[in-house]
């Protein structure tokens, strides 16, 4: 649970990253300094989407191997998936 929130936090970090080298509004916003390049933003940005969306699609409760068979309120058996 907690791997796919932070795969999502990644995603979102990376896509208004991303969009900070296409808005001048966000520019204007948020400025950095004039060194430090945008094709650095892009790359970076780029990598936290792929980051976050494997994290996302990785990250799940793990599914039990067994499952317990019940004849009334007893197990009686457990089957293997």
């Amino acid at each position: 649970m907690v791997t796919k929130i932070l795969g999502y936090i990644l995603a979102l970090a990376g896509a208004v990253g991303l969009l900070y080298g296409f808005l001048e509004p966000l520019k204007k916003l948020v400025p950095l300094p004039e060194t430090f390049p945008e094709l650095y933003i892009t790359i970076g940005s780029g990598a936290l989407i792929i980051v976050g969306i494997i994290l996302v699609l990785k990250g799940g409760e793990p599914i039990s191997a067994e499952l317990p068979i019940y004849s009334g309120n007893q197990v009686i058996g457990y089957r293997r998936n």
